[in-house]
């Protein structure tokens, strides 16, 4: 009888675990699909971006600094290896479109022109996919975050190796402030 008793409490343990196990790979799937999502959006707007660079080329010939600044941030984007890596650098990269719509703004030819406004209407598209994609991301992390640090998920999390997945944040507070663009002539 004690046996039966031993065995019926290892069993119920070993199903806690598996439903643990389970749950946490399940979030951790979660969360791997949603940062695709956003690589996904990523690429288009690197697709976009030589594009937009091009046609400010022709209308802002004295504006080389930041079309250059644009062309290098989006380069260390995609060369961005981890996680971590591609947060700052698209940060970064998000700060110099901003300077280029700014400088865009003071030539009004290249506000009028087709090219640009469909360029420009389908990035704004991409960046507000963009944006949805990395709130579902910190949605599923912090779903995820959770399950891995509560009682007793998280000595099965520490068992498997489960560890604490990274926000997609500004890391830089001076990223949060509008653009200022001045032209000192």
């Amino acid at each position: 009888m004690e046996l039966i008793i031993v065995l019926a409490v290892v069993a119920v343990i070993a199903m806690a675990v598996i439903g643990v196990y389970n749950g946490l790979i399940q979030l951790k799937n979660k969360v791997d699909e949603a940062w695709a999502d956003i690589d996904t959006q990523l690429k288009r707007r690197y697709d976009l971006i030589p594009n937009m660079v091009e046609i400010v080329k022709g209308y802002a010939k004295h504006e080389s600094k930041t079309l250059e600044a644009v062309t290098q941030a989006r380069n260390m984007a995609m060369a961005a290896k981890s996680p971590e890596e591609r947060i700052q650098a698209e940060n970064a990269l998000s700060g110099t479109l901003k300077t280029l719509f700014a400088v865009a703004e003071n030539y009004p030819d290249l506000k009028a022109n087709q090219n640009f406004m469909d360029l420009q209407a389908t990035l704004k598209e991409v960046e507000d996919k963009l944006q949805l994609s990395r709130r579902y991301h910190n949605a599923t992390v912090r779903d995820f975050n959770t399950k891995v640090e509560i009682f007793p998920n998280n000595i099965v999390a520490g068992i498997f190796h489960f560890g604490r997945r990274k926000f997609f944040e500004i890391e830089n507070a001076e990223e949060r402030n509008n653009v200022k663009v001045s032209f000192n002539e």
